[in-house]
């Protein structure tokens, strides 16, 4: 075999598995890399009742009134159509709550509240191969940072608790990288008011031991951005 034809056979060697390579690299990043999001939530979250009774001599009755939620998630796939998000939402509201705790007669306030919704979820995507629609369900664990003001003594508290929620709903992409959120949701606050903190004439009770859990529905959406994928 002369010179040229082990040149020109090892030149065609040399880029069959330049190729094959390329073939293989490609698949490989087809398998490996991952979608990921960013969610920008905006919601309308309706009103919730609470009350607690302890004994005659202690208990509040209130509501948690509606308004406006918002906030941000980041979304990663974990394996196909399967999503894991970190997300923060926040409300600012208040609760016109009557209580009493051992004085003469009933007592009412109308609270200043903030919440805070630091949450870890679990999504699962429902979308047809090709399609513009992307359904989704989701169940959510974490802590809801709750800060509570009594307007009438200037008394300001904190706490933070368990919470837990789920939502459901529809993506529709308007383009493969931006879309548009609708979605139903549900959280829930356990203990949220009673024990440490709770709607009192100062906000710190150390006897009233019993609790009413907090749950917001709320109904919204917000636009999805593809970063990764």
């Amino acid at each position: 075999m002369t010179h040229l034809k082990k040149s020109t056979l090892l030149l065609f060697l040399l880029l069959n598995v330049a190729v094959f390579g390329q073939e293989l690299r490609t698949s490989y990043l087809k398998k490996v890399q991952k979608s990921v999001r960013l969610n920008l939530y905006g919601s309308y979250v309706f009103q919730d009742s609470f009350d607690s009774y302890y004994d005659y001599g202690n208990y509040y009755q209130g509501k948690l009134n509606d308004g406006f939620q918002y906030g941000a998630g980041v979304e990663f796939e974990v394996t196909p159509d399967s999503y894991l998000e970190v997300q923060y939402l926040r409300q600012d509201t208040q609760a016109p709550t009557q209580y009493y705790n051992g004085g003469r007669q009933d007592q009412f306030s109308n609270f200043d509240v903030a919440m805070n919704y630091i949450m870890l979820s679990g999504n699962r995507s429902f979308r047809k191969p090709g399609g513009t629609i992307d359904g989704f369900g989701g169940l959510m664990a974490g802590m809801a940072i709750l800060s509570i003001h009594n307007p009438q003594h200037s008394y300001s508290e904190s706490l933070t608790k368990l919470a837990w929620g789920l939502k459901g709903g529809v993506i529709v992409w308007a383009s493969k990288k931006v879309g548009i959120k609708f979605q139903g949701q549900l959280l829930s606050v356990a203990q949220s008011v009673g024990g440490d903190v709770y709607f009192g004439s100062a906000g710190v009770s150390t006897g009233l031991s019993s609790y009413s859990s907090i749950y917001q529905f709320s109904l919204g959406g917000g636009l999805v951005f593809e970063l990764a994928n």
